[in-house]
């Protein structure tokens, strides 16, 4: 019997639009779960955000054209839209929540509780119901009822201080970083509630913040500064804590070293003629670390005069971690990339899968994003 994906039979409702909470209902989707997202009639602000633009066929004939952006966190849901100042769309959507395990929302705090849709009354409809809220700042504390956006909150969590040449401006991660974490601790608080739910019989609320997020996966950078009271700022591509750790110039642009110990050092400076292996200022990594400039400079000296491509291949025999820095089109195009089918095109929509292979189960990737309103009032899985 042919394996079916892991999360089939769950039914999520998601009231959620942008980018963390509809992250989470797509992992799901993807997963296996059958995804109802509850739209606006004019639907998710998201659909508007472009270019570039997709147009395809809508089963009524007429064409829909939905930005890229819409298509990025949607895949394999079912739309249907919904006033919730209407008496009969705000039945419909309390129909669904009565069959579901899961809603996902991301209104603001209390945002829900005029339409009867707070965790609450959701709870009352259906015990067993996991509700998951997206929100800047979480349920409770004094920034509870502000809005948060991830750009803010990166700023607010550390990040941006940690990111960016050393001395120049701050930077935000190239793509919302925090909403992506957001929705995958949302995936994961998801699941574990539903495993408690196997225990208990009872769903709970599930309270995600984005605030919470960017301050929890500091990692390292909090660590450093909690055990040794010295606060971390940016660095440019150096690594707080190991050098060679960098981006270093070639013949014919940069490349990346990553040297984690003191073996792939020796065999850089094999590679690179070098003999600062042997010399007490270099040759262990915290030697490295408080001679960094020096060390780095001398290096930089040498790669300048190779190219790239050259460089990789000798570190690669050499067992020293390094590699080119790629743009979007060249990620994409990386042999690797395209052997694990990362790129995937459900119904002619091009995308990227969940990245999470299993041993038996598939994912479910046959749908692309849903049309406005295209979903059923009802779900079909039994």
């Amino acid at each position: 019997m042919r394996a079916e994906a892991p999360l089939r039979g769950l039914k999520v409702v998601e009231l959620a639009r942008i980018l963390a909470g509809p992250w989470i209902g797509q992992v799901l989707s993807d997963l296996g779960a059958e995804v109802i997202k509850v739209e606006a009639p004019e639907g998710d602000d998201t659909r508007r955000w472009g270019p570039p633009f997709v147009e395809r066929p809508r089963p009524d004939g007429t064409t829909e054209t939905v930005a890229a952006y819409y298509h990025a966190a949607n895949r394999g849901k079912r739309s249907v839209t919904c006033d919730f100042s209407n008496p009969e769309d705000l039945k419909k959507v309390k129909g669904l929540i009565a069959e579901a395990d899961v809603l996902l929302e991301n209104f603001k705090v209390g945002g829900l509780a005029k339409f009867g849709l707070d965790y609450d009354s959701c709870a009352a409809l259906n015990p067993r119901l996991v509700y998951a809220s997206v929100t800047g700042f979480g349920q409770t504390g004094p920034r509870a009822k502000q809005p948060g956006y991830d750009f803010l909150v990166q700023g607010m969590c550390g990040i941006m201080d940690l990111t960016g040449a050393k001395g120049g401006e701050p930077q935000k991660v190239g793509v919302a970083w925090i909403d992506i974490f957001t929705g995958l601790y949302g995936v994961i608080g998801v699941q574990a509630a539903l495993a408690e739910r196997e225990r208990s019989g009872k769903g709970q609320h599930v309270d995600l913040s984005l605030l919470d997020v960017g301050v929890g996966v500091l990692a390292n950078q909090a660590m450093n500064y909690l055990l040794g009271g010295v606060v971390p700022h940016r660095l440019g591509n150096a690594h707080p804590s190991i050098v060679p750790y960098s981006v270093f110039p070639s013949a014919d642009g940069h490349f990346i070293i990553a040297c984690g110990n003191d073996r792939q050092f020796r065999a850089l400076c094999g590679i690179l003629g070098m003999s600062e292996c042997d010399d007490p200022d270099f040759a262990t990594n915290p030697a490295r670390v408080v001679h960094r400039d020096e060390i780095c400079a001398r290096i930089a000296a040498r790669t300048a005069l190779r190219p790239k491509a050259e460089l990789i291949a000798a570190m690669e025999a050499a067992g020293v971690p390094g590699g080119p820095i790629n743009d979007v089109s060249e990620a994409l195009a990386e042999p690797q990339v395209t052997a694990r089918a990362m790129q995937i095109a459900p119904e002619g929509i091009a995308g990227l899968r969940t990245p999470i292979v299993f041993s038996r189960s598939p994912l479910a990737l046959d749908h692309a994003s849903p049309a406005l309103g295209d979903g059923e009032w009802h779900f079909s899985v039994g």
